[in-house]
């Protein structure tokens, strides 16, 4: 492990003597101070555990250690280590990472020497919540274990810039009474990353005046939009969303902010706005990362996918849009006949003729990027021709945004951009018949419309193709529209748009790079996603974001020690990395090539993340300075608050009518707790009202509140997902047969509407699709079913606690015991489930009389035995008695021949 950098032993060193949270700047090296802390107490003398990381970031850290030659690796705690030896598993000490599911029950059932621990580690601290896993391991922790210790880290400054006092509702939940900044402007880092800067050469590329008419294009469209988005919802105006941050990555989850507890209320026009800002924040980034034929692509699917196009809110038809698509089809290809488009107004078989003879002259303009990156690597070539003061020729490092971006450099750098944007256009325009069709039929639309424009119809493919030297199979694949695939990414994961959607779009193209491409080499690397290009001197292309390892590149620098690196894309925390790697590698040289387009919302987009962060630690450096911290924070004594268990308040008056007044033994109220449930956020709510909490595997219900009441969770999501296939009936088939009062519980997101369906959508008529219809059928076959609704997890715990009053308390055994398929039944009732099913589906018994013959006969054998009268007697009434009589003893000919005498 390399040793510590001079501002970094004064963080560890502050750290270590003084509990608190670590905020630093993205890119410092959050990762490298916590890998101290593990390296010094991997050791079976202590017990340390670690919370909130990866299995991909765990596996990082074991092998930085195991490089380092640390004996006592750290351990994973995962459902393999079984509850009887994990007792043992901890008392052996050193590093501990283990999910926050498995710890809480771990602390709740004391399988772990809480009293031995030596102390937490919490990565990633800006997430810790006051409701998460996390928090109620730490409220556990504190409350049996005065002396060990709480430290926390976090790289992620601007997630406390949302809400009020975040950072101290954060370090509340930590129990730490210290706050350490280190933003990258702080004067103790700043200084000495000065010492050790690495040669920086920027590189501000031109963008085509077609690129800028195109951004410009988007901009006033995306501005409209927002615009229009205001104009329909005045609660949203508010600075976040402006232009500037629309152009930013974290603004979908922004707009998400404000706009899902409203969401139910929201109409058609505001909902297809926030899908269009999605589409045109696409269409940005793929401008600048992506060369003209994939941007065109894109655009012409809009108008291509009538789904698409009858979604659209109306910035089609504005003229920036229209700009757009000329300059856009201008970078592809250009009419060669502009008199036959002129005069195509003859019948409909000679303008179809006409449409395919018509030739586009291909102009493929080449991104300027790829120019500038050229040119770099001639440079670097040269300069390692004359290498040898440095030793040999340097390794080179280009680092693009994602793995479509890296695939594309890899090909042009090969092949030329020439080669590679035929061939991509090729692939993508020159034999899709389907497009063809829908290009023409588009083409007479415009026409119809009297638009004069000199529109990239759908010349041709046919022209195209005799033209076109190399013939590529169509794939199946190109069938599929951009915006399907688009649509597809968006309902999987909303989160990584843009990301997702490269990878989806990129498949064919990368499928027929391999057909194009020699094979690629392999080295010998810790990371897969890397895209070799040149093997003497190494040069390899390597995506910045999208790879399973978080820290991916970062082995990959450690590991090829670049002496060059190109920055294809800007990334605020990679940069970062690079001014840290050098200061720790003194005295070897490193030059670090910066390309960005000048004037463009690339740079734009970059240098709000910069101020953003900057702003973030004012902010916090400025709460610091007022916060208030009680002394009694950290809960070392038994002063703190947080860690008192009590929901009743200091002013609840003694019930008077008990005796007059006197106080009556507290019962500690229990509820058992099914280990699945340890996901929510649930349990660490009822724990914190003073219940005790017993985690067991339930079979049957979530929580067992009473002896007699069954409690079955559902979330929104999950309550759809077992509705539709018949889980939920399963499980409440089972609630009724072994408890008195089953109970649905129904929670919904306190950050999302409490409404199960929209306004204005409830259906008239009952259908198998309806939620509403399905919950109707639902309490019509389960009588005995109890619904309730809770619009966030606080709201429920107080129910539950509400629910419990003046009853008894369950007994875990007991709640175990009952299984779906179990026969025996609780001991207050006496009949097998199974005969009693079969009773009641017999003709003549109902749910009233079926009680009254269960007492007076034994078995369906006896039952058997008995004549009409006797019947009669029993279930007190002759109709019921003789349905019951004949369905036991007449034949099927009997049965027939009857019914027809009656007719």
């Amino acid at each position: 492990m390399a040793a510590l950098l001079e501002h970094e032993s004064q963080v560890f060193l502050d750290l270590f003597h003084q509990d608190g949270l670590v905020i630093c700047a993205r890119g410092l090296g959050i990762d490298r101070l916590l890998l101290r802390f593990l390296r010094l107490y991997c050791e079976p003398a202590s017990l340390v555990l670690v919370l909130n990381t990866s299995p991909p970031e765990e596996e990082y850290f074991i092998d930085q250690l195991r490089s380092d030659g640390v004996v006592h690796l750290p351990r994973r705690v995962t459902n393999e280590v079984t509850n009887n030896t994990r007792y043992e598993f901890y008392t052996q000490g050193g590093v501990i990472f283990a999910t926050s599911r498995i710890l809480v029950v771990d602390f709740l059932t004391d399988r772990i020497p809480a009293d031995l621990i030596t102390g937490i580690l919490v990565y990633k601290a800006h997430r810790i919540i006051e409701s998460c896993q996390e928090a109620f391991i730490l409220r556990l922790y504190r409350q049996k274990n005065k002396h060990g210790f709480i430290k926390a880290f976090t790289d992620n400054a601007v997630a406390f810039n949302t809400g009020f006092c975040h950072v101290e509702r954060v370090m509340r939940n930590l129990f730490v009474k210290k706050l350490y900044l280190w933003p990258r402007f702080h004067i103790a880092v700043n200084s000495f990353l000065e010492k050790h800067k690495p040669e920086v050469v920027e590189i501000h590329v031109s963008m085509t005046p077609a690129m800028l008419a195109i951004q410009t294009s988007i901009l006033d469209i995306l501005s409209a939009c927002l615009r229009e988005l205001k104009r329909y919802n005045p609660v949203l105006e508010v600075e976040d969303l402006s232009l500037e941050n629309a152009i930013g990555k974290p603004f979908e989850k922004t707009i998400r902010h404000y706009l899902d507890p409203l969401w139910h209320q929201l109409g058609a026009k505001t909902k297809s706005l926030v899908q269009d800002l999605k589409i045109l924040r696409t269409l940005l980034l793929y401008l600048t990362q992506y060369d003209c034929v994939t941007f065109l692509n894109l655009l012409e699917s809009l108008k291509a996918s009538e789904k698409a196009f009858g979604e659209n809110s109306g910035w089609l038809f504005l003229d920036s849009s229209t700009s757009m698509f000329v300059n856009a089809r201008a970078r592809v290809y250009r009419i060669a006949d502009e008199k036959l488009h002129q005069k195509g107004k003859g019948s409909e078989k000679s303008g179809v003729k006409k449409e395919n003879e018509l030739k586009r002259e291909l102009v493929l303009e080449s991104n300027p990027k790829w120019e500038a990156l050229r040119e770099v690597l001639k440079e670097i070539e040269n300069e390692n021709k004359n290498s040898e003061d440095f030793g040999g020729p340097g390794q080179v490092l280009i680092c693009a945004s994602d793995d479509r971006a890296c695939a594309q450099l890899r090909e042009y750098i090969i092949a030329g951009a020439e080669a590679f944007l035929t061939r991509l256009y090729n692939k993508t325009f020159g034999k899709d018949e389907k497009a063809a069709e829908v290009w023409i039929q588009d083409r007479k639309a415009v026409k119809s419309k009297g638009n004069a424009k000199p529109d990239g119809g759908p010349q041709a493919k046919k022209a195209k193709l005799t033209a076109s030297s190399k013939q590529c199979k169509p794939k199946k694949q190109q069938d599929r529209t951009i915006i399907q695939m688009i649509g597809k990414t968006e309902e999987e994961k909303r989160e990584k748009v843009e990301k997702e959607d490269s990878k989806e779009l990129s498949s064919s193209q990368e499928s027929s790079i391999e057909e194009t491409i020699h094979e690629d080499f392999h080295v010998n690397l810790p990371s897969d996603c890397y895209y070799g290009v040149f093997k003497n001197p190494l040069t390899i292309i390597h995506p910045l974001q999208g790879c399973s390892d978080p820290y991916a590149l970062t082995r990959v620098l450690h590991e090829v020690e670049p002496r060059y690196v190109v920055l294809y894309d800007a990334e605020l925390t990679f940069v970062r990395q690079l001014e840290i790697y050098k200061a720790s590698r003194p005295g070897k040289p490193l030059r670090v090539y910066f390309l960005i387009y000048g004037g463009s919302t690339e740079e734009q987009r970059y240098l709000t993340a910069l101020r953003k962060e900057k702003e973030a630690f004012e902010k916090l450096i400025r709460e610091k300075a007022s916060m208030v911290i009680p002394e009694e924070r950290e809960g070392r004594d038994e002063t703190n608050f947080d860690l008192i268990r009590d929901a009743n308040t200091a002013s609840a008056v003694a019930d008077t009518r008990k005796a007059g007044g006197q106080e009556q033994k507290s019962v500690q109220q229990t509820i058992v707790v099914d280990m699945r449930e340890f996901r929510s956020e649930l349990p660490s709510l009822i724990h914190r009202r003073g219940i005790d909490i017993e985690p067991v595997t339930l079979e049957v219900g979530d929580y067992i509140l009473t002896p007699d009441t069954c409690v079955e969770r559902k979330s929104i999501s999950d309550l759809i997902g077992s509705l539709n296939n018949g889980r939920l009936y399963a499980q409440c088939v089972s609630m009724s047969r072994y408890y008195k009062r089953p109970v649905l519980l129904i929670e919904f997101d306190p950050n999302k509407p409490f409404s199960l369906i929209p306004h204005g959508s409830l259906c008239q008529e009952i259908s198998s699709n309806d939620i509403t219809s399905k919950l109707t059928l639902l309490t019509l076959h389960f009588p005995k079913l109890r619904i309730l609704w809770c619009p966030s997890p606080h709201a429920t715990a107080e129910l539950f606690e509400e629910l419990k009053q003046n009853h008894p308390q369950p007994d875990a055994e007991t709640a175990m015991a009952v299984t779906a398929d179990s026969e025996i039944l609780p001991e207050s009732d006496k009949y097998n489930p199974g005969p009693q099913d079969f009773l009641l589906k017999m003709p003549g018994v109902n749910a009233k009389n079926c009680r009254a013959l269960m007492n007076h006969v034994k078995s369906i054998a006896e039952l058997v035995t008995l004549s009409k009268d006797e019947l009669h007697k029993i279930l007190g009434n002759a109709a019921n008695a003789t349905q019951l009589f004949d369905f036991i003893h007449l034949t099927y000919g009997e049965a027939v021949s009857k019914e027809k005498n009656k007719r």
